[in-house]
This record gives structure tokens, sequence and C-alpha cells, in this order.
């Protein structure tokens, strides 16, 4: 294909690929299957590696790119991005409308409701249809800028359905399912847990990485429009039209009505139906509709006259502790579990509640007998709230947590700075158990169909003893089809599963050998690093220590991990079953730029941003937001801007597209 052909295919591919988008993450509408949208992907992508000229800023191969950002720069919100009082009972209801009455005596005011997702507000800048910046809320007046992070949320156009420019803002949030799965993986590498899918949406954007963001399944309902110099809409409930027919995503349960018990009877019928939802709302959000009566009532120093939450409290539920189990976890973390009478809470039955830690046992004093109140962290995670003392009868027991494993008698121990109590017993079999089931988990060798009670029968059946022996169960079919429960059709299912996993990428097996405080992030940067599980296995400290994002903590469980007797021993099996210990051939290339550092500023000729960072990394290089004394070269382009003036006061070398490309050795390409 000549470029003028890849160039008219690509701007075809382009327009194809982001109304496949629109239809799949705004409309929830799909017309072609996946595989078929990942294909237009692919081809894309092809035709710009071949052509990369041809890239474009909004490009739907260019969402996640780029280097870490170095810090987070300020963003001036054109028009504040004000907090909202809160109404928590109806009479606040009442109140608010009363209260925009007495400011307007003359109008009839038409109110619209949505629903208060809970979330990370976020501000979206448009410029001639395409997406120039995103930010925080902030403190309402400034936040900060997102823009690395936003773009690699698919439901986030780069560029909208028509060439306008304004402000459009919206709550980012993670889905329950999402976070769920991301606790999952950080339990898995001893990380710190999220506590609701609020914290995780807020901790995603704020990474510097994009790559962190673009893992964490994040999507945006758009609620507002902030500004725009080419449309003016009558109501807020037209704006939120507008944004839908520009591509954006809109939250489709919207209410309105001028009868203001209406209203109230619409909020209080979301109270329960709330839990039906995949994402977390904590209340709704009530309006005035009309645009200019909005603009007639105005705001005090804090929030709108014109708008209100009405919040919904954290529901709990009274309960009776009948007793504490102790769990034990794939590192030999020993968790305690208060086991409760069940209670119907958020939308579902509670009959078990973490009680995290011995710390947290002890502070709360939980007893077995117990009353307690019980709440869902972040409407997920039961937990117990408040022991209620007033209510004891003197029967109540108090508890203990065991000097020995309860699943193998092995002594228990706490190391110095840790709050968890470990077994100390390498073989426990509880330890095993949890680890045969992260090694065939969905983010580790995704072995599907082979969840935590069919691992614990596998065991009780003899018919495996480590991750290991999955891979000799096509030869035991016939036990497998004595097990109670389990048919032809389940256990052919499963022995495919446990077939197609040999061939996973080599982050997906180091990731399933759950060694501890390495998640899912390190292993694909382990991978990536060292190409081969063999060079992982006898890398020193110091040669860990050097990767990016690795820091004494990790390499040095990473050695302990691979020193261990029975580490060896499963890896033995794992390669003489056939599983996949490498990454793949790396393609040979020069590195003039090693160690390097470069600043890019202003428009390359023919080079995109990314296009150059990919060149300038793939020799060698790293690329910096910012001029400093440590820079080697500034690259300066088009309408460069203050980094340009910086480097020239500071006397720094200054390299144009020719220059750089001849440092690459590709001097003469287009």
């Amino acid at each position: 294909m000549n470029r003028t052909a890849a160039e008219s295919r690509a701007a075809k591919l382009r327009t194809v690929i982001e109304e496949h988008n629109w239809r799949y993450h705004v409309l929830d509408a799909p017309v072609i299957p996946d595989a078929q949208f990942d294909a237009l992907v692919r081809e894309l992508a092809q035709i710009e590696e071949t052509y990369p000229e041809l890239v474009t800023p909004d490009s739907p191969t260019q969402r996640v790119g780029g280097q870490p950002q170095e810090g987070f720069a300020p963003v001036n919100h054109r028009t504040p991005m004000l907090s909202l009082d809160n109404a928590t009972v109806q009479g606040d209801l009442r109140d608010f409308s009363r209260r925009a009455k007495d400011l307007a005596p003359e109008a009839v005011p038409e109110y619209v409701v949505e629903l208060k997702v809970d979330g990370l507000a976020v501000s979206m800048q448009y410029e001639d249809g395409r997406l120039i910046r995103g930010a925080t809320r902030g403190d309402g007046e400034v936040g900060e800028d997102i823009t690395h992070n936003l773009r690699t949320i698919p439901s986030i156009p780069l560029r909208l359905r028509q060439p306008l420019t304004l402000e459009a803002r919206g709550e980012v949030y993670m889905p329950r399912a999402a976070f769920l799965a991301l606790n999952e993986e950080r339990a898995a590498g001893d990380m710190a847990l999220f506590a609701n899918p609020r914290n995780a949406a807020a901790g995603s954007l704020r990474q510097k990485d994009p790559r962190i963001a673009a893992s964490r399944s994040l999507d945006i309902f758009v609620y507002g429009l902030g500004f725009s110099r080419q449309v003016s809409p009558a109501t807020h409930a037209e704006a939120l039209e507008l944004l839908k027919a520009l591509g954006l995503r809109v939250n489709p349960h919207i209410f309105v009505s001028r009868d203001l018990e209406e209203v109230i009877q619409y909020c209080e019928s979301w109270r329960e139906r709330r839990f039906e939802l995949p994402y977390d709302v904590d209340g709704l959000v009530v309006k005035i509709n009309g645009l200019s009566l909005q603009e007639l009532l105005g705001a005090t120093s804090k929030s709108p006259r014109w708008a209100i939450a009405y919040k919904f409290p954290a529901e709990q539920a009274l309960t009776r502790v009948e007793g504490i189990a102790v769990q034990v976890g794939r590192t030999g973390v020993l968790t305690p579990i208060a086991v409760l009478v069940p209670v119907r809470l958020a939308g579902t039955v509670v009959k078990r509640a973490s009680l995290h830690n011995e710390d947290i046992l002890r502070e709360k004093d939980v007893r077995i007998g117990d009353s307690v109140l019980v709440q869902k962290a972040g409407e997920i995670i039961p937990e117990v709230v408040e022991v209620l003392t007033g209510m004891r009868t003197g029967g109540e027991q108090p508890f203990t947590m065991p000097e020995n494993c309860p699943a193998c008698r092995a002594r228990v121990s706490r190391l110095p700075g840790e709050v968890a109590l470990r077994c100390t017993n390498p073989a426990c079999p509880a330890k095993g158990m949890e680890a045969i089931v992260h090694f065939a988990s969905r983010n580790a060798m995704n072995i599907e169909g082979l969840g935590p009670s069919r691992v614990a029968r596998l065991l009780e059946a003899g018919l495996i003893t480590d991750a290991a022996d999955l891979y000799r169960l096509q030869d035991r079919k016939p036990a497998l089809l004595v097990l109670e429960g389990w048919q032809e059709k389940s256990v052919n299912n499963l022995l495919s599963a446990v077939e197609q996993s040999r061939r996973q990428p080599l982050w997906r097996l180091i990731h399933a050998l759950g060694i501890r405080f390495a998640g899912e992030r390190t292993a694909k940067l382990l991978a990536e690093h060292f190409n081969c599980l063999d060079a992982l296995r006898t890398a020193r400290p110091e040669e860990l220590e050097a990767i990016p994002e690795v820091g004494p903590k990790v390499a040095g469980s990473i050695v302990e991990y691979f020193g261990l007797p029975s580490t060896h021993d499963l890896l033995s099996k794992l390669r003489a079953a056939g599983v996949n210990f490498t990454q793949g051939a790396k393609k040979a290339v020069s590195r003039p730029l090693a160690g390097k550092k470069l600043v890019l500023t202003g428009t390359l000729p023919s080079l995109s941003r990314e296009e150059a960072t990919r060149l300038i990394e793939e020799a060698g290089g790293m690329v910096s937001g910012s001029v400093s004394r440590n820079t080697d070269y500034v690259v300066v382009g088009e309408k460069a801007g203050s980094k340009l003036a910086e480097a020239q006061k500071q006397g720094l070398p200054l390299l144009d597209e020719t220059g750089l490309k001849e440092i690459l050795g590709q001097a003469g390409q287009k």
C-alpha cells in the first residue's frame, strides 16, 4: 500500500473505529463482534507503524503512550467546579425548593434529577472537537492536569462527533466488578487494599504512569457542560442530550418534573434500587433545569443555589457474632473473620465480615456473642463498624488469635513492622490451596472454571498437590469424571482451559507464582526486563532494584522466593509440563541515546510527540516533561513554548527533527 492509499485508509479506519467505540461504550449497543473491532485497530496500528507521520493525536491507537508524568501541572477552571450542599432528609429538599422560590418568586422551576455516582469529578476541555486537557476538580478553582490518564478511558472520546469547543464535566468511577478484581490482585501481591471503588478510581487517576490507569477499567458519566462557545442549550436536560449526541457518555437515569413531591418520590425509589447497579451511587443530585434560572439564582462561595445532593446514609444493620473464624491466605496471613447471624444489607445477605487483623480485633474488642453494627465498605465489603457494648449480657467470649496455624498446627509469627500473623510452614495445606487458586485466577494463568471449591475438591481427591499438577490432569480424566457433580462437558472445558494456559505470556506466569509484594504490574516489568524466567530466577538484588518501581522490599522478596527448594521443584515440574518460560525475542537496536535525558517542545514536522518519544526510548534515552540542568538535549519544533526559553537561558543543546534523526541514525527518513 502506497502512502496516499495508506493515508486514506487510516482516516477511514479512525472514523469506523470511533463509531464502533461510541456504540460500544456510550450506547451499549455494539454491532460487530470484539474480534472484528480488534482487527480494525490492528490494521490501523500497522499502517501507522509503517507511516508514523500519519499518526494523529486523536487516533484510537494513541490512548496510552509516552513516559510517566513527573508531576501534575495545575489547571485553572474557566468556571469554578463548586461542591454541592447535602440533603439527608426529605425536608432538606423542600427547604432547597423554598429558598429558590424566595430568590425568584416569579419563576415556576422545573427540576432535573440524576444519580450521584460515587467517583471523582473531572473536567475535559475540547478544542475544535479534540480533547486537549483533562483535570481533577481540585479545590474548585484549580485542579490537576490528568490528561494522560483520562485519555486511557475508552468511553471518553478523543474527538467529539462535531468540531465544537467546550468543557464537559463528569464523574470517573470504577465499576464494582473491577474494584473487586483490583483488590484481589493487590491482596495477591501483599499490597494495601483500596477501601472502596471511589478511592480506587481517585488513586488510579493520580498515577503518573498512564499504563496503570489504563489497566484499572475506569469509566465515566458526563453530567454537565462547563462552557461552550458555539452552543447554548436552554435547560440542563438539553445540555445532557447535546453531550450525548457529541459522543460523551451520559447516565440514562434522568428524571424531569415540575412537581417537587414527584422528585422526592423518585429519589426515595433509588434507596434500594441503587444496589442493582454495577457501580456505586451514594445519592441523587436535584437541579433546577432552566439554565437562565440557574444563572439568576447564582451560588454561594462554595455551592450553587440551584443544585443539591440528596445523599443516602451508609446502610447499616444490627446482627450478632456467632463465632470468629481464622482464614489462612496464600502467603500464610491469618485473617480473623466474624461469623454473623445472617442479615440483609445493601441488597444482599451478609453472613461473614472481615476483622482484618489482630490489632483491629483488639481495638474494636469484638467478642463471640456481641451485638454489632455492620455495613459494606464501599457498599461491597462487609465490615464490623461498632460493637454495641451496652447490649452485652456478660456471656460474651473474648477471642484470642491462635498461636498455631488452624490448617497445619505450625507456629505462627508476627514479623517486625507488620500487623499480620503468618503461618511459618512453607508446606501448609491452606497456603497451598490458596496458591493454586491464585495461579489459576483470571489475572494470572486465567484457567477458567477452576475456582476455590474445585481446587479444594481436587486436593481432597489427591489428584493435585501443587499448581504444576494441573498439567497432569489430562492423564487423570477418568478420575475426574467420577467426582461428584463433575460432568464430561465441565471436565473437558477445564482440561481445555488448562491446556491453553501453557501458552500464556511470561508476565502471567510470574504473577501466577504468587511472589510476595510482586503484583501484576511488577510481573509485567520483570517479564519485559529479563525476557525469560531463568534470567529472573538468578537475578541479584541490585539488578532487580535497578528496575524502575522495584525497590529493596520487592527485590528481597523475589530473591527469597527463588531461593526456596519448593520453588525449584515447582518450576522444574512446570518446565516439564511445557509451560511457557520466555517473553519472546527482543529486537537488537542501537542505543545512541543511552542514559540521555531529552525534552520535547513544539510540533515536529513529521513525528508526533508519541512517535518521537518511542524512538528516543528505543535508542536508550528518556523523555522528560520539564527542562533542568540534567537535560542533555531539547528537541524543538514549531510553536515551541517556555521550555525553549528556559533551555536557551541555561545554554542547553538544541535539536530540530533533522538533528534528532541524525543521532538516531534515521537521517533522510520521511
